[in-house]
């Protein structure tokens, strides 16, 4: 595509914000590896005839043709070199480009494009009361214990108890209710895993810092079971005649959030640890953009089951993963900072899992290509920040979802602990 299109990849850099000189860069290098390999395989094609010249010579003549054997065999082996070394270079120039961006908008961060409101923001001062933050609800409720989480693990550690250990397993296991409703087959997954894997997902590139790394056994720790999930079908030909591959992942997650000193250090708003339920979809590529909003469209059912008040963004292509052509993120309003907080996020990443790890799928006359992947998260710990902000009342009980409350055994009201 680089050779045919590389104005589709120049576009897409500098939606990104990248440097499209790359592209140059790449085309010039994949030029250097081809004329390289070409007389690689040129005097390796010249030495495999000089041996059989030499094997009916007799003589004099044999001695020369020796001669130039072993001068060639030196030629082979420099030609062999020179092409490795302009494959390492093409590699490394490849690995620096992101997925090719398909219709999210241009520019960084705050460039996002609000697609929709869905629920109103309670107004406490109506209600004649302060509202009170998650960490003073869950504190209260003693569901949320950060002190004890700091001298055990450390800073954006925490421990969840209670009633809070139990608003987790259920968001988390209403979550797997609903995606095998929606035919997903739920997966306990790995959070270990190998550097081919977390590089063939994407993870290993600018944003390496935020991955923990195990450097005695050379694994990694997930971010997200999306990791593991992508790697499940690595290096095999999948059937998609009746659909895509669904799967839901429940696994334990942990980022490093390098970089992030000093934001979001109250609560469990940003940790190091927390659970999720993972939607993972592996589906033909003509589909891809369709499985996408059927993945952002369970995600706002989960939502409608939390009764949160929330804004589904088109994130700026400045601020997609390294993985994601296009990515939609939910964000639930978080009333004591006065601000959106994401929750789900779904990314659509087109071919560029799948071409690493090498998943594919049969077509029409044999022929074998790419799949798309795709990902989004149905429930996580974070929600927890907004279930309890936004349905706090003013004696600091928290009123529970009605769709969260067949996993609490029936429960109403989460009560204070005096």
């Amino acid at each position: 595509m680089l050779r045919d299109n590389p104005q589709v990849v120049r576009a897409s850099q500098i939606a990104r914000g990248e440097d499209p000189a790359i592209v140059d860069a790449v085309l010039a290098a994949d030029t250097s590896r081809r004329s390289a390999l070409g007389d690689f395989e040129a005097a390796r094609a010249q030495q495999k005839s000089l041996g059989r010249e030499v094997a009916q010579a007799k003589g004099e003549e044999r001695e020369v043709l020796l001669a130039r054997t072993k001068q060639l065999a030196d030629q082979v082996k420099s030609f062999q070199a020179k092409a490795g070394a302009a494959g390492e270079e093409l590699d490394s120039l490849l690995s620096q480009i992101q997925n090719i961006v398909e219709g999210a908008p241009p520019g960084g961060e705050d460039d996002f494009v609000v697609v929709r409101h869905v629920g109103t923001p309670r107004d406490f001062a109506a209600e004649g009361f302060e509202p009170r933050d998650h960490l003073a609800l869950g504190e209260g409720l003693r569901a949320i214990d950060t002190a004890r989480g700091a001298k055990v693990s450390g800073s954006r550690f925490y421990y969840l108890t209670g009633v809070g250990a139990r608003l987790e397993l259920a968001l988390l296991n209403a979550a797997v209710d609903q995606a095998v409703a929606a035919g997903f087959v739920p997966v306990i997954t790995p959070t270990l895993v190998k550097p081919e894997i977390m590089a063939g997902t994407g993870f290993l590139g600018r944003h390496a810092d935020e991955i923990y790394h195990l450097g005695t056994d050379d694994l990694y720790l997930v971010g997200t079971s999306e990791v593991a999930l992508a790697g499940y079908h690595s290096g095999e030909i999948v059937d998609l005649s009746e659909g895509p591959l669904r799967y839901a992942g429940w696994s334990a997650c942990y980022r490093r959030e390098a970089g992030s000193h000093g934001k979001d250090v109250r609560g469990i708003i940003r940790v190091h640890q927390f659970h999720k339920v993972e939607m993972f979809s592996y589906s033909r590529l003509e589909d891809a953009d369709a499985e996408h909003q059927r993945l952002l469209a369970w995600e706002e059912d989960m939502l409608a089951k939390a009764e949160l008040p929330y804004r589904v963004i088109d994130t700026a292509a400045g601020d997609l993963g390294s993985s994601a052509a296009r990515k939609f993120d939910c964000e639930a309003w978080l009333p004591t900072q006065q601000r959106y907080l994401e929750l789900t996020s779904t990314s659509n990443c087109t071919t560029y899992q799948a071409r690493r790890l090498g998943v594919r799928e049969r077509v029409a006359g044999g022929q074998t290509r790419p799949v798309a992947t795709l990902n989004g998260t149905l429930a996580t710990t974070r929600w927890i920040v907004a279930i309890l902000e936004n349905h706090q009342q003013a004696d600091g009980s928290v009123r529970v979802p009605v769709g969260l409350r067949p996993y609490l055994g029936g429960l109403e009201v989460l009560e204070p602990v005096s």
